[in-house]
């Protein structure tokens, strides 16, 4: 219990922290918010993590709505502003004590291609490039249904946020991908708490109920069709609330130690970096109506997790011209490859760990750098030497690796580990810094099976009627291998397409 609330109380400082109205989660352990304990806590967190006048009162709480959205993280507010723009009375029920779920920890941006963002930057990109991509990165284990409905749709879900003030004008690159086509806001800060901020200004602008502390125990059916939910709330009252249609935005399970041991035993001592609420709720519920799960085992480690306590540390910070070096100082893979390839690298070094090494330039170009110096995340050194001193390691060896490194940049070739992308800037830009990061659970590529059309399948290949899901909580399109900046693009384009496709459906 302790290990819970601590967990939900170091999710709810960092909403705190980054913005008022944002945080936690989609869903979260049953047992836990039974007891009164850590009702209570959630409560109190709540307060402090987030305005009170962003949520609706429980009070007001209807019987019956056209269409009930399990789940208030980016797939869950983007469902529902997509089915109130079609016409639809949506609600958001949220498990946690306030919204956000990990779209607010989503750090490196929203990756899509052929945009104006790219246009306007002279980047030239394309659709069939980064399908490739994507395919390659997951081992070409992606459904490709799914994959090609992804990025032929990517562009025009930064349109459509753009059409709502959510503006993602800033490009970098991330690890697999050989174009800059990761969005995010102006100012280079971390995409989640930007999108979680805006997403929640347009759902009260538009009206859609949002409750906070609502936990959905079942999902309903009639003659075989979905009609609505049964949500408990104030610990132990319970309502049922009756809709054409379901949609399950509940995130992943990669903060369920029960289901990390049960898929990948071998992952089981892995440090999280997933919010407390991520603990596979919205998949039970879907199976629970014949809804089947695929790629249950493809569970993503993330190369740079800082480890006590355990916080990404964004692909950005690589992908704007940081270096990863051993406990020698030395490079020892290509910093943008895979996070699977890069994490392998990393447990293969003496100690399995390794350190993040960038300079003031990277600390400029990466705001989310603020967020980790404030976490007592970052070393800090006036110069290479001061930095190395501190980081334990060897003097002269660091200032070879970076000496090369620029070098290397200069001459735009990497020299060691054949890198090609995040090579625009030398790290000579003073004071240096360096983050100590190990590999960590980060994402759960398995979940429900859907269509382009994110109906819930069944195994005969039947979708499931008035049921449909988006986000992590869905699995297939990433394959193996879950490229950076590809997760946040999913909320947003499957999320927009479950409230579009709801309408036509209740329609």
């Amino acid at each position: 219990m302790k290990t819970r609330l601590f967990a939900i109380a170091a999710s709810l400082s960092m909403v705190a922290a980054s913005l008022a109205g944002c945080g936690s989660s989609n869903s979260s352990s049953k047992k836990a918010s039974s007891s009164s304990k850590t009702t209570s806590s959630k409560k109190a967190e709540a307060t402090t993590g987030a305005s009170k006048s962003q949520y609706s009162s429980m009070k007001d709480l209807k019987s019956k709505y056209d269409v009930v959205i399990v789940g208030a993280g980016g797939a869950g507010m983007s469902a529902a502003l997509a089915a109130k723009d079609k016409g639809l009375k949506p609600v958001i029920l949220e498990k946690m004590p306030v919204a956000g779920g990990n779209t607010l920890k989503a750090s490196s941006g929203m990756n899509a291609s052929e945009t104006k963002v790219q246009t306007k930057a002279g980047i030239k990109d394309s659709n069939d490039k980064f399908y490739e991509e994507t395919l390659k990165g997951g081992h070409g284990t992606n459904d490709k249904q799914m994959l090609r409905f992804f990025v032929d749709h990517s562009a025009s879900a930064v349109d459509w946020l753009d059409s709502m003030g959510i503006k993602l004008t800033n490009l970098t690159i991330t690890g697999g991908m050989s174009a800059k086509r990761t969005h995010r806001p102006a100012d280079g800060s971390a995409v989640g708490g930007y999108l979680v901020n805006g997403l929640l200004k347009n759902v009260k602008k538009n009206n859609i109920p949002i409750y906070v502390n609502a936990d959905v125990t079942k999902i309903n059916e009639n003659d075989g069709k979905v009609d609505g939910v049964k949500v408990k709330f104030n610990q132990d009252k319970t309502k049922t609330i009756s809709s054409k249609a379901v949609i399950v935005t509940t995130g992943g399970y990669g903060a369920s130690k029960a289901m990390i041991k049960q898929y990948r035993p071998d992952l089981a001592k892995y440090v999280t970096t997933n919010q407390a609420g991520s603990t596979g709720d919205g998949i039970k519920l879907v199976t629970a109506l014949g809804g089947y799960t695929v790629d249950m085992d493809k569970i993503q480690i993330h190369p740079t997790v800082y480890q006590k306590p355990p916080y990404l540390v964004g692909e950005a910070v690589r992908g704007e011209g940081g270096i990863l070096v051993n406990r020698n100082g030395q490079r020892f893979t290509n910093e943008m490859g895979t996070r699977d390839v890069v994490s392998e690298a990393i447990n293969k070094q003496d100690g399995q760990y390794a350190y993040v090494v960038f300079d003031g330039g990277v600390k400029e170009r990466v705001k989310a750098i603020s967020q980790y110096q404030k976490k007592g995340m970052v070393i800090a050194g006036d110069s290479l030497a001061d930095l190395a001193k501190k980081m334990d390691v060897s003097s002269s060896q660091l200032a070879t690796t970076v000496k090369t490194w620029n070098t290397d940049v200069q001459n735009k070739k990497d020299s060691q580990f054949d890198r090609t992308t995040g090579m625009d800037n030398q790290l000579k830009t003073p004071k240096y810094y360096a983050i100590k990061i190990a590999p960590g659970i980060h994402y759960t590529m398995g979940g429900v099976k859907i269509n382009p059309q994110t109906q819930v399948l069944k195994k005969s290949g039947q979708a499931i009627p008035g049921l449909y899901a988006a986000g992590e909580v869905t699995g297939g399109l990433h394959g193996d291998n879950r490229i950076g900046g590809n997760s946040v693009a999913e909320i947003v384009i499957f999320g927009r397409q479950a409230g579009t496709q709801v309408a036509n459906y209740v329609k």
